[in-house]
């Protein structure tokens, strides 16, 4: 499954209580939308970190990581690529 795939399924599942793809744009913000407030984003944090196994600092908790299925995905990618 890819990255994208895997993160907005996640969002469907937890959040929107659906598998449904177009329920959520991949650009929407998760927080102005409604659909995750900020205990929903530690929740989305923590998936990324035991998915992925990457370490997501303090200072890298904001919206522009964590804001829609775009943001989490190039964050993830730019996460990797630190590690390789």
């Amino acid at each position: 499954m890819s990255i994208r795939k895997s993160v907005k399924s996640f969002i469907l599942k937890n959040y929107l209580f659906t598998d449904d793809d177009s329920a959520l744009s991949d650009t929407a913000s998760l927080v102005h939308a409604g659909i995750v407030d900020s205990t929903g984003i530690l929740e989305l944090i923590i998936h990324v970190e035991e998915a992925w196994g990457i370490q997501v600092l303090p200072e890298e908790m904001v919206p522009e990581n964590f804001d829609s299925v775009d943001r989490v995905v190039e964050f993830i990618a730019r996460k990797q690529q630190v590690l390789v």
